[in-house]
């Protein structure tokens, strides 16, 4: 059986990921185009690698929370691919092997000049820190404003899925909140998460089942039943 299984944020909170925006929207005291765009980028490339080298260092002190575990142990019976709008590796450390990050991964840089120039890395990256084609290092991120390369692959995995599982987003940031659309008709869809955001594709799908509770609370008793086939 195939399972897309779309996850955001909700997944890792409980793993003491923090989202870095407090209750005016800032993050760590910046407006987010100041570090997530590439305006930003150009602006004050320093600044920018310093927000993400915090949010690296936060990731090396963390770990993988059971919602993590249960969602790697549905490729042990079935062909489960994770769609994650997270930049962490919590997945990928809970034995995931089938994911798509929409909006990049912390643990990754890539050249300014080549996209597709992209090296693993440990630690922080600096002002003066070049890939092998000798021009600046960036944080591996979809930036505002920037695309989001991996949508169309997302898009066909949940076309094709026989089930759809959907844990700790929102669902309302676009174009990973379209993803839902792609499902085929009658695609039985669980929704987990404890303040649940219906969008008006969600508020159309009959064969939707709302569990609202936390992903460690609901991830591993879903997972649990659907392995059961």
């Amino acid at each position: 059986m195939k399972i897309a299984v779309l996850t955001g944020a909700g997944v890792s909170a409980e793993s003491g990921i923090s989202t870095f925006r407090d209750a005016n929207g800032l993050w760590e005291g910046h407006d987010i185009m100041e570090v997530a765009s590439p305006r930003g980028w150009t602006d004050n490339p320093a600044l920018v690698l310093d927000f993400y080298n915090k949010r690296r260092a936060q990731l090396a002190s963390v770990r993988p929370n059971a919602a993590h575990v249960a969602i790697a142990n549905l490729e042990t019976e079935h062909e489960a691919t994770v769609i994650t709008q997270n930049v962490d590796d919590l997945h990928e450390r809970a034995g995931s092997k089938n994911i798509i990050h929409l909006h990049g991964e912390l643990t990754k840089a890539r050249s300014v000049a080549d996209s597709q120039l992209i090296s693993h890395i440990q630690g922080d990256i600096l002002l003066g820190d070049m890939a092998s084609d000798g021009q600046q290092l960036r944080p591996h991120i979809v930036w505002f404003g920037e695309a989001v390369p991996m949508i169309e692959r997302a898009a066909s995995i949940v076309a094709a899925a026989d089930i759809v599982v959907i844990v700790g987003t929102s669902m309302q940031v676009y174009p990973a909140a379209g993803l839902v659309s792609y499902a085929a008709p009658g695609t039985p869809m669980y929704y987990i998460d404890p303040r649940p955001t219906i969008s008006h594709e969600l508020s159309l799908l009959p064969q939707l089942r709302v569990i609202e509770q936390t992903a460690v609370q609901g991830v591993p008793p879903l997972v649990a039943e659907l392995m059961k086939g």
